[in-house]
């Protein structure tokens, strides 16, 4: 006979215990899911502005690291599955009501779609390349006339793509900091911040880098601007929300979030990117590698504090 002696009725496990099942694969998954959702919007909306050559990088390189971002992401989703033999029932299952069934049936669309995208620029960026079978260079000249349409709805995809990485946390009623509209704009624009880091680390032009650093300052404000009011919605709500902001406010989050997240992924590489426009010598990596670093403390943060979270009062 194993004898316990509870000396609180919080965090007993079986009793109260707290969701925490999901490990370091699920906020690298909705990184890498956002990361290619920025890269494949941006490519997408400068295509269909007519400006492909001008931000070469942008549309024609960077895309090719989406393949595999996608798909890394989904090997790491197939890891957290608990019956991973089945995971092809998510796709003969329809539910309407499910983030998860729409999500991976974006992902089933965008992933085609990023490779189809990616492969048709390659005789392009690599002279010597041969795709051997005729059936393959008529498909690809068919793509390439094409691509405005292929444009619009990667797209408008790539939006659902960025969104729903935050829509799949904010559909778990249970959890007080996931439980919010703006999770899925705010990962959204996350992600198309890091995206814009990762083709400001590509590009060599340096036009095409100012373009890209005056849109990811606005990204950054807009993201700090979500911020501010997912917290303050929070402060303004019931006491098991109230509760679940603290973890930032002055828990055991706080400190981590505003150093990595605030300070040094988001208000440090604005900085530098507006020092960079006004002429000072700023090598562009720093701030990029930052961003893209905060990103991805920015998901961990939120998943793991989002577990902790529940309404039991």
């Amino acid at each position: 006979m194993k004898e316990e002696l509870f000396v609180s009725g919080r965090n007993i496990p079986n009793i109260d215990p707290y969701l925490n099942i999901w490990h370091w694969q699920i906020p690298s998954y909705l990184f890498l899911g956002g990361l290619a959702a920025g890269i494949l919007f941006f490519a997408g909306i400068f295509t269909i502005m007519g400006k492909e050559n001008k931000m070469a990088t942008t549309v024609k390189i960077a895309p090719m690291f989406t393949p595999f971002a996608l798909m890394l992401g989904l090997f790491l989703l197939f890891l957290d599955l608990k019956h991973k033999m089945w995971f092809w029932q998510l796709y003969t299952t329809i539910r309407l009501e499910s983030p998860m069934g729409w999500g991976a049936w974006v992902l089933m669309i965008m992933t085609p779609i990023s490779i189809i995208w990616s492969a048709s620029y390659l005789t392009e960026i690599f002279p010597n390349w041969d795709w051997k079978f005729k059936f393959l260079k008529t498909f690809e000249a068919w793509i390439i006339k094409n691509r405005i349409l292929i444009a619009w709805p990667m797209t408008i995809y790539a939006v659902i793509l960025g969104i729903y990485t935050g829509i799949l946390l904010s559909a778990f009623n249970a959890r007080p900091l996931w439980n919010t509209s703006i999770l899925g704009p705010l990962f959204l624009v996350s992600g198309m911040s890091t995206g814009a880091a990762v083709i400001l680390l590509l590009s060599k032009d340096h036009k095409e880098r100012k373009i890209m650093s005056r849109i990811d300052i606005l990204l950054i404000i807009i993201e700090l601007f979500f911020i501010t009011h997912l917290f303050m919605g929070f402060k303004a709500g019931s006491e098991a929300q109230i509760n679940a902001v603290n973890l930032f406010l002055g828990g055991s989050f706080t400190a981590p979030f505003f150093t990595f997240v605030v300070i040094l992924g988001l208000l440090l590489p604005a900085l530098l990117e507006v020092l960079e426009l006004r002429g000072f010598k700023v090598p562009v990596v720093i701030p990029a590698i930052l961003i893209l670093a905060g990103g991805l403390i920015f998901r961990f943060l939120i998943v793991e504090a989002g577990q902790i979270t529940r309404y039991l009062y």
